[in-house]
C-alpha cells in the first residue's frame, strides 16, 4: 500500500524539527526561537492530518492553507536562526529544502482542490 506523499513528508520533516529542537535545548543554545520553530514545524503535519480527515472539501482546503502558513513560518524561523548564528547553514540546509518542497506540494494540492 502506497502512503500519502504529503502526509509522509510532513511527518519526516516534523521528526527533523524535533531532533533539531532537542539538540539546541541539550546544548543550552537557545530556547525562545527554537520553541517557535518546534511549534510551527510540527504543526504543518498535524494540520495536514486534520485536512485528510476533513469533513468537507472546504474544511480540507482550510486545513491545508493553515499548513501552508505554518510551513512559511517554519522557513522564516530557520532562516532567522541561521542569520543569528544559532544554527549553521549546513544544519538547516536540508530542513529548508524539505520545507520548500512541502510548501510547493501544499500549494499544488490547494490549487487542484479548488478546481
Amino acid at each position: 500500500m502506497k502512503g500519502n506523499i504529503i502526509v509522509d513528508k510532513s511527518f519526516v520533516f516534523a521528526v527533523g524539527i524535533v531532533k533539531l529542537y532537542q539538540k539546541l535545548v541539550s546544548e543550552n543554545k537557545e530556547f525562545v526561537l527554537s520553541k517557535q520553530l518546534l511549534r510551527c514545524g510540527t504543526s504543518i503535519g498535524a494540520n495536514i492530518e486534520e485536512a485528510v480527515g476533513g469533513i468537507s472539501k472546504r474544511d480540507f482546503i482550510a486545513k491545508l492553507q493553515i499548513s501552508y502558513k505554518e510551513a512559511r513560518e517554519t522557513k522564516y524561523w530557520l532562516r532567522l536562526m541561521i542569520e543569528t548564528d544559532i544554527i549553521s547553514k549546513a544544519e538547516a540546509e536540508s530542513l529548508i529544502s524539505d520545507c520548500e518542497e512541502i510548501i510547493r506540494i501544499i500549494v499544488a494540492i490547494i490549487k487542484t482542490s479548488k478546481k
